[in-house]
């Protein structure tokens, strides 16, 4: 390197973004996911002895998966590449095998390929790296926001340990701030600024555990804010709401959080938490989720989760699904969040769930039952030499509209697939079927 490359990537440096120029080179800077990187640690272990297998990095934006291989760059002995999926392509991979392969045979030397984004990878571009990966020509460490297990290949995955990494927490975006300001080679220590107690608590908080948000908000309040009569840059509370505006949703309705936010969701809902359940269809329509999606998931879960126990909450979500496409957004969200809210209040009980549940495997499972002969069609011509339809009782010509007679097959008398729950009007049903069908009771 010569003396105008050492300039020009020493300018360069000054130049980054401050969450790039704060980020750590060693795993003792490292703040947060004390859970894959505390000391003795599987992870932690690898990299400090210089130890690494194929491995992917996976968890949400501004949670360290760039820093920590940027840490593996600098601690270990092996060549370090980078690419990103989203501008590379098979050529920039072949060239990187090629070195690959040229630094072992030559010097014995190992190569470490970083593929940021890897989830942007197409099938084709990820089968051509897998051979490289098994053999050891390149050891992988991969970097997605999504899960894995749906972006990526699975003979990929099967060579690769999978770290999940978490969205940091209050605490350690905090302590990022702090070290950013205080930093006068790094940070923005050299500026003569101050923050506020509540202007980085609001940060910390506000930014979802990423802690790249925080600081480029951070960032941007120094740089923009005018000294005060001290001398100082103040960061205010004032300051840093401008500066962050509002929270940024991490929402991709093709990815993880999709699934894990419908999840919340609907478990919201089967678990009686009105406010949980709005608060997810909060997110999801902030994220801009597809309205009719999320309604059908309101149908399901009046069904499967509520049943008997308040049949009125099926028609409240079936109606709902019918409203929100004939008004659209933004109004359908008063809609969606009534049927929610319904349904989450609503007396819960799956029996008809189980029942449904029980029928099917013993259908699945067992041989087919015959239909009793008095059961069976006897609206043709022959019908009653056959003994079909014969005997058959007509139950609204009994009183209460019942009387007793088989209506499962002979393989299956006795058995009880639906047992009403005591929750809402499934109560009523229980009583309503054991008074009727119960001892003694006279036709």
């Amino acid at each position: 390197m010569d003396l105008f490359d050492y300039m020009r990537e020493n300018n360069q440096a000054k130049e980054a973004p401050l969450a790039a120029r704060m980020r750590p080179s060693s795993l003792e800077e490292i703040v947060g996911q004390e859970h894959i990187l505390g000391k003795g640690t599987l992870l932690y272990r690898a990299i400090a002895a210089d130890k690494l297998s194929s491995l992917l990095l996976y968890g949400p934006p501004g949670t360290g998966k760039t820093t920590i291989a940027k840490v593996i760059a600098n601690s270990t002995k092996a060549a370090f590449t980078q690419i990103n999926a989203t501008s590379a392509g098979k050529k920039d991979m072949e060239e990187i095998v090629s070195r690959a392969k040229e630094s072992s045979g030559m010097y014995g030397k190992k190569t470490i390929l970083f593929i940021d984004e890897i989830h942007r990878f197409n099938k084709g571009q990820q089968d051509y790296l897998l051979p490289f990966v098994e053999d050891g020509t390149v050891i992988l460490i991969g970097a997605t926001t999504e899960n894995p297990y749906f972006e990526v290949n699975g003979a990929l995955l099967s060579r690769s340990v999978i770290f999940r990494l978490e969205s940091l927490t209050k605490d350690n975006v905090k302590e990022l701030l702090l070290r950013a300001v205080r930093d006068k080679e790094r940070g923005l220590g050299g500026l003569s600024m101050a923050a506020d107690e509540d202007a980085l608590e609001f940060l910390a908080d506000i930014c979802g555990g990423d802690a790249r948000s925080a600081l480029n908000a951070l960032e941007l309040g120094a740089l923009s804010t005018p000294r005060g009569d001290d001398g100082l840059i103040r960061i205010t509370l004032d300051v840093a709401q401008e500066c962050i505006q509002k929270r940024a949703i991490q929402y991709d309705k093709s990815g993880d959080s999709h699934y894990d936010t419908i999840s919340a969701f609907i478990k919201s809902m089967r678990g009686s938490d009105p406010d949980a359940a709005v608060y997810y269809l909060a997110r999801m329509l902030y994220a801009g989720e597809d309205i009719k999606f999320i309604a059908r998931r309101i149908m399901i879960c009046a069904s499967e989760d509520v049943g008997n126990a308040d049949p009125q909450a099926l028609q409240v979500a079936v109606s709902a699904s019918l409203a929100v496409e004939r008004v659209g957004m933004p109004e359908a969200q008063l809609i969606l969040s009534q049927a929610a809210i319904y349904v989450a209040s609503a007396p819960k009980s799956n029996a008809c769930t189980l029942a449904i549940g029980a029928a099917m495997e013993r259908v699945g499972s067992e041989k087919i039952k015959t239909v009793p002969p008095h059961l069976k069609d006897s609206h043709y011509r022959g019908a009653a030499k056959l003994g079909h339809g014969l005997d058959y009782k007509y139950a609204h010509d009994f009183p209460n509209h019942y009387v007793r007679q088989q209506y499962l097959p002979d393989e299956l008398l006795g058995t009880v697939f639906y047992r009403p729950a005591e929750q809402g009007c499934e109560k009523q049903i229980k009583e309503w079927l054991e008074w009727l069908k119960g001892p003694g009771r006279r036709e």
